[in-house]
């Protein structure tokens, strides 16, 4: 057994979770915490993978630490656009993701148009 499969092994574990919290909620940063959920386990995937018998390959490394300057640049980007929806409308979630509430005739009173978590 190769001593590198559990990262493998957790990198895919994270990836399903991420893709998971991405789909189900409804809140932009739960959503951006679970992308980057997602990245994790794609970076833990590719250095888990890029081991060889001779030792270890540094292309795949090299990728991974663009990959994650690229995250982090990306993350704060991404906050700064959501705190600006955020003042602008006042929601917590895309218009796309509500509307479908309000069409199964819940009550905007409660607050479920602002994105609450469900």
């Amino acid at each position: 057994m190769n001593t590198f499969l559990p990262y493998t092994l957790a990198g895919g574990a994270l990836v399903i979770l991420g893709l998971t919290g991405f789909i189900l909620h409804r809140h932009l940063i739960r959503r951006l915490l679970a992308f980057n959920l997602t990245g994790s386990g794609c970076f833990l995937v590719m250095t888990g993978l890029a081991q060889q018998g001779q030792g270890v390959d540094a292309v795949p490394q090299a990728l991974v630490l663009t990959g994650i300057v690229v995250a982090v640049s990306a993350t704060a980007l991404a906050l700064v656009l959501i705190r600006r929806w955020y003042h602008l409308t006042g929601l917590t979630g895309l218009p796309e993701d509500i509307e479908p509430e309000l069409q199964q005739g819940d009550n905007p009173a409660e607050g479920k148009t602002q994105g609450a978590p469900h």
